[in-house]
């Protein structure tokens, strides 16, 4: 059973948060974000849902590293989902009141999402180590069987760290407010309106995201290092070149999605406000995941080439007679 949350206004019960969002803004800047934002969903989702149906079909793209790319393209799709479509219909609607238990919800969804995230690029990185550093033992240290444990354990984590982390969020009853400053229910805003001990709340937020974005970014340097090390040691300069290529894309996703993550829930609150919340707060909640199957589709051929492929063969069915 959700915690019950108390207007100090009237000592009545409260069970629904006002979510601010952009509420503020004049009706034409509104229905500028719909149409901006509705674009960005959409392409996200179009380039999301390309890159996870042809690294699942094409046989081309059999190996770890797509493997990995499709289930990357799965969480963003997830993740995206999760808070655009509400923040579009508050867009077009004065009602922007969400219940305790769908604030919850969309909480416990975003910390699930986002930390499986995190914890699957540390493995992806991993895996471009392996590849470039141990070429010969590639397809023994990186089998079928690992890379589905691999992706278990980053869902395991995300699932397991979820709950924790909602705990922490509603733990105390609210007292203060119920206005949310944000498009959607995110977690350091949502504890500021509770009562109760505030700052061993957010220790404990700071303290698991130590953990969860901190870890996996030691990964991510030492394979990276080591990566460095290695091609600049033995590889001749076109071979460098596609090396530094594929690499510089998963790095790009990485700052992308580590940066926004960062500010959000590992800076004080005092150094937060609305102004500096939304813009964070729409990088790694749009922007990265909509940025992420451009980036490893521009800077990659055999990617290029998979969704020529897939594009071509829906051209043709199409054209085909009844």
């Amino acid at each position: 059973m959700p915690p019950q949350t108390m207007d100090p206004r009237n000592g009545s019960t409260v069970t629904d948060f006002i979510l601010v969002g952009f509420e503020q803004s004049s009706p034409s800047t509104r229905a500028f974000l719909f149409a901006l934002f509705l674009a960005l969903y959409s392409l996200a989702m179009a380039m999301n849902g390309l890159i996870i149906f042809i690294t699942w079909t094409d046989p081309r793209l059999n190996s770890p590293m797509y493997f990995f790319l499709g289930h990357l393209s799965f969480l963003d799709v997830c993740f995206i989902t999760t808070t655009i479509p509400q923040m579009l219909i508050h867009l077009l609607v004065k009602n922007h009141t969400v219940s305790l238990a769908s604030c919850m919800a969309q909480m416990y969804l975003v910390f699930c999402m986002g930390v499986a995230e995190c914890i699957l690029l540390a493995f992806m990185a991993y895996d471009r180590y392996v590849a470039i550093c141990h070429p010969l033992s590639y397809a023994q240290i990186m089998s079928q069987q690992v890379c589905l444990r691999l992706v278990g354990t980053a869902w395991f984590f995300g699932l397991i760290n979820g709950i924790f982390l909602e705990y922490t969020s509603f733990r105390n009853p609210f007292c203060k407010d119920n206005h949310i400053e944000n498009f959607f229910c995110e977690a350091p805003i949502v504890i500021a309106l509770s009562c109760g001990d505030l700052l061993f709340s957010m220790k404990i937020f700071f303290a698991d995201a130590i953990v969860v974005l901190l870890s996996p970014m030691v990964l991510i340097v030492i394979s990276y290092a080591r990566i460095l090390a290695s091609i600049l040691s033995r590889a001749s300069s076109s071979g460098r070149g596609k090396t530094f290529s594929t690499c510089a894309s998963h790095l790009t996703v990485v700052i992308f999605l580590y940066t926004s993550a960062m500010f959000s829930y590992m800076n004080p609150r005092s150094t937060h406000g609305p102004d500096k919340d939304k813009p964070f707060s729409l990088l790694y909640t749009i922007i990265t995941p909509m940025c992420n199957p451009i980036i490893y589709s521009i800077r990659n051929k055999e990617m290029k080439g998979a969704m020529v492929r897939a594009l071509g063969r829906t051209s043709l069915a199409q054209a085909e007679p009844a």
